[in-house]
């Protein structure tokens, strides 16, 4: 059964839930490695490894929303929460263009008082003064959440960001998408449909998006198969001219402090031999999604490298700057020179890239960032 499982995989057709379980269950983890790197080579024929400058930057960090693997918001009213300001982007953005970079990934809580106008604004003011940038920004959760303040469709609330400078939409805030797993660990984010039909909304908007999962905590491992063909679905129903989901991101949930270890519910027990099945799997189930990305700040520089040769053909950004999922212990980090060095080290050419996966030279003088000591650094 296995053999013909992957055999149906080379071929490129759509595997079940079910099949794709009994494969992530039953087959070596050799075989798995073999089949998503011919699947990778077929989507992104060469020896080129992909990745991009960019920063991670958050436009607030009140949040409603409570999710229990979450260190990094903090409820309105609190000491430490703040909503960010042009001033601030400013002096971030001029480092971002000094280290190379062309990119502001900008996400962050749902603020109860944050609407369309905010963003809508935020996004206009910062290309007008900086007209060269690309706004990486929010994700289904946050898009949900405006349109629920402001009583509008997803198809609306995007037309109306795009207009006002929103270049890509992340795939923020997917976990898992089952609304067992959401009511548990983020039950004041949109359920898995909303998510699934706010990319759709996107998609006929123009915008092209990614997806994620966080797995590792609660969900079953069906569930990951279902939350896989679910996103497998959207991409195939895309409108003809559309991107869609131009990468998918696997990443395990990283536990440390989070109120789910605290309370027993979950923790990360993730093995490097997991992760790159995980990635094998995700190129096997999402034939229609052209690149996968490792990654490195979750499992470290060893593990992505590996994934490269088990259907990976991306090592997304270096991170100049990345607050959430560090909160919650992902201790890696990447300088430019450094992540070069790990794509050759596995055999493999590094390649700039920009958001749409178009090549970019890599500029002659790139700063190298300073670094936080107490993160590995890897360079």
């Amino acid at each position: 059964m296995v053999q013909s499982l992957l055999e149906k995989a080379l071929r490129q057709e759509f595997l079940t839930a079910e099949e794709g379980l009994a494969l992530f269950q039953h087959a070596p983890t050799s075989s798995l490695i073999f089949v998503g790197h011919q699947l990778r080579q077929r989507m992104v024929p060469g020896n080129k490894v992909t990745w991009i400058i960019d920063r991670n930057s958050n436009t607030t960090n009140v949040c409603v929303a409570n999710c229990k693997f979450c260190n990094f918001y903090r409820r309105p009213g609190h000491a430490e929460s703040y909503v960010t300001t042009i001033e601030e982007y400013r002096p971030k953005i001029e480092e971002l263009f000094r280290l190379g970079g062309d990119q502001l990934l900008l996400q962050g809580g749902h603020h109860p008082d944050l609407g369309l106008a905010f963003y809508a604004d935020l996004f206009r003011n910062l290309k007008s003064e900086f007209p060269q940038l690309k706004l990486h920004a929010l994700g289904p959760p946050e898009i949900a959440h405006i349109c629920q303040l402001e009583k509008m469709s997803h198809d609306d609330v995007l037309r109306e960001l795009k207009a006002a400078g929103l270049d890509s939409l992340p795939g923020a805030g997917a976990e898992i998408l089952n609304d067992r797993v959401r009511r548990l660990i983020s039950k004041g984010k949109c359920g898995a449909q909303e998510w699934l039909d706010i990319m759709r909304a996107a998609h006929r908007t123009g915008l092209t998006t990614s997806a994620t999962m966080m797995f590792g905590h609660i969900e079953t491992l069906m569930e990951r198969m279902e939350h896989l063909v679910d996103i497998r679905k959207v991409q195939a129903e895309k409108p003809k001219g559309s991107v869609g989901f131009i990468a998918f991101i696997p990443w395990p949930f990283m536990d440390d402090g989070t109120l789910l270890k605290k309370l027993k519910r979950a923790r990360n027990q993730c093995t490097a031999d997991e992760y790159i099945r995980m990635i094998a799997i995700s190129r096997i189930m999402l034939p229609n999604i052209t690149h996968i990305q490792a990654s490195w700040l979750t499992v470290g520089k060893q593990t992505a490298q590996i994934c490269l040769h088990a259907g990976a053909d991306d090592m997304g950004s270096i991170m100049i700057e990345e607050n959430v999922v560090s909160a919650a212990g992902a201790p890696f980090r990447f300088t430019a020179n450094g992540i070069q060095q790990a794509i050759r080290d596995a055999g493999y050419t590094p390649q700039l890239r920009d958001q749409q996966y178009r090549e970019r030279e890599l500029p002659q003088h790139i700063e190298q960032q300073e670094l936080n000591p107490v993160t590995m650094i890897i360079d």
